[in-house]
């Protein structure tokens, strides 16, 4: 496995495909891609934390046999998949669908620093997802729980700062990684 694997998390957005196994393959592709094996050597699969179902739950890869970090997100046309060391939360939202959506997640901070910008607050949600994803616990925790603070690319959960990496690389799409300060690069 290449040692960039080790070091860093890559980034990939996709058009979004038809159903969880195609998300499985892009998903195995991602991972080779990532550390350099044959998609062969990679295995894939979802695990629910509470109850041990594989049909749903948090998604785990191995290359050749090691543990990589992985997750992936899915909003209208787009799906993103992140690989790398350690645990990893990505999320991609439409700003669109944030705006139109009655969420009330928010911090009064957060609310502040927004000033009504909806590509914000869709930053602010892509970010608390996607720290809540690389926590294991998903929405199962309140997302006001996450204050996130998109200027200083940070989130503070649990009395931690986290890092946090948001992109927009459309003017209706945000992405948010959280990966414990491990870099974060974009691939193709």
């Amino acid at each position: 496995m290449g040692e960039s694997c080790l070091q860093s998390v890559v980034v990939t957005l996709r058009p979004a495909g038809a159903d969880r196994a195609s998300d499985r393959e892009a998903l195995l592709a991602a991972v080779a891609s990532a550390t350099g094996v044959d998609v062969a050597a990679v295995r894939a699969g979802r695990v629910c934390p509470h109850c041990g179902d594989s049909a749903h739950g948090r998604p785990w890869a191995t290359a050749d046999g090691r543990p990589v970090g992985v997750s992936l997100a899915r909003t209208t046309g787009t799906t993103a998949l992140a690989v790398g060391p350690l645990d990893v939360g990505v999320d991609v939202e439409r700003v669109s669908k944030v705006a139109a959506a009655p969420l009330d997640a928010f911090t009064a901070a957060e609310t502040a620093r927004a000033a009504g910008d909806p590509r914000v607050l869709a930053a602010f949600w892509a970010a608390k997802e996607a720290v809540l994803k690389r926590d294991g616990r998903g929405l199962r925790v309140d997302p006001s729980a996450v204050d996130v603070d998109v200027d200083r690319g940070v989130a503070v959960f649990a009395g931690a700062e986290q890092v946090v990496v948001v992109r927009w690389p459309g003017p209706d799409l945000v992405v948010a990684v959280a990966a414990g300060g491990a870099p974060v690069t974009w691939g193709a």
